[in-house]
């Protein structure tokens, strides 16, 4: 199994649902850390979505954090516990403003096709 260390990261500068990750074919994901940075002094707020397969071809959304409060000026950790992604899984996220939100992911692919 080749172990692959990355991160995903977005500048949220539109308020519609944006792809932060999609897990590859033959491929399991491990995200450790998901943090969203305010830069402005303002706040916002940010929705985090989990697919199990591509969204627009009709995947089932499931909520991991629902209109989550980022205040201005500030960085919050969102995952307190690893948060485990299936192959062609989708994390998107929205923020409710525009040009405030950065959001960076620490992720683990663990590849299956070195078995």
């Amino acid at each position: 199994m080749a172990n692959i260390y990355l991160n995903a990261k977005v500048d949220l500068t539109a308020t519609t649902a944006t792809r932060l990750y999609t897990t590859p074919s033959d491929t399991r994901a491990i995200v450790k850390s998901i943090l969203v940075s305010d830069d402005r002094n303002n706040g916002s707020t940010i929705t985090v979505d989990l697919y199990d397969g591509d969204p627009a071809g009709g995947a089932s959304k499931f909520n991991l954090f629902k209109t989550k409060t980022i205040s201005g000026n500030s960085t919050s950790q969102l995952l307190t516990e690893p948060l485990i992604l299936m192959e062609s899984e989708v994390l998107e996220v929205t923020a409710a403003d525009a040009n405030r939100l950065h959001v960076v992911a620490s992720i683990l692919e663990l590849n299956r096709n070195d078995q």
